[in-house]
């Protein structure tokens, strides 16, 4: 790891770097304000969506989580905010693998997660609460997307696209069957219309997610758009709500 000065939001986040598979991910953590015994072993992973997406979305989810007395963690994909790489070479295998590399190198071993993804990176937190299981606490999924298996290994230039508009491709996604088995808390949160992800998604990931009800949350905010993380930054009553159902 080593310095990284791009994040200076607030004094209690820290910017670093991660080196992994060639590149240089570009990382943040926010360190809780106080000691607050009950939390300290749980840490908050944040996720951004795809496209122009980065951690610095997330700051105000980051710094809010921190205040509660949890560790917060973010980074930029590869292709992304101020990593390196280039985004057509990013697939969602190198997503899932990029986010453990961090997790595993950031996140103390003996830490539960709290695992938020954004859009696209709903789909990376299906791959990693299959792959930390009973470690996870709990998931938060922010207009999320999931893919069909086929798409997981392909390359964003290279035929990603082409997959993914197969209609009803996605229904064949694996993300749903770990959602429907999943045995940690889950919030959905989503605006009220998503111009991106199809309402048969959501209404899919939201069925999934409540074979267990008791464990399940569904924000609806009909004020949003798409990009949850940029809406959180700037409504934080919404933001509080959410990380309320998060970390409750």
């Amino acid at each position: 790891m080593t310095g990284d000065q791009s994040i200076r939001s607030a004094a209690a986040f820290e910017g670093f770097t991660v080196e992994h598979d060639g590149e240089r991910l570009s990382c943040a953590r926010a360190i809780p304000y106080a000691e607050h015994p009950a939390q300290v072993r749980q840490s908050v992973v944040l996720l951004h969506g795809a496209g122009t997406g980065s951690k610095q979305r997330l700051v105000g989810l980051m710094s809010d989580s921190a205040a509660r007395g949890y560790q917060a963690h973010s980074f930029d994909f590869s292709g992304h905010g101020d990593s390196s790489g280039r985004l057509g070479e990013l697939s969602l295998e190198r997503r899932f693998v990029q986010a453990r590399a961090v997790i595993d190198s950031c996140v103390p071993a003996d830490h539960r997660l709290v695992l938020v993804g954004f859009s696209m990176s709903g789909h990376t937190v299906a791959d990693l609460a299959t792959h930390y299981g009973g470690r996870v606490q709990a998931i938060g999924l922010c207009a999320p997307a999931v893919y069909a298996a086929e798409a997981w290994s392909v390359p964003f230039a290279a035929g990603f696209t082409e997959i993914i508009r197969t209609p009803d491709s996605w229904r064949r996604s694996p993300a749903l069957e770990v959602f429907r088995a999943l045995t940690a808390r889950a919030v959905l949160a989503t605006p009220a219309v998503d111009e991106v992800i199809p309402e048969a998604v959501t209404e899919a990931v939201a069925e999934a997610l409540s074979a267990s009800p008791s464990l399940f949350t569904r924000l609806v905010y009909p004020r949003a758009d798409h990009k949850l993380g940029l809406w959180f930054q700037e409504n934080a009553a919404e933001r509080k709500e959410f990380l309320d159902a998060v970390l409750a």
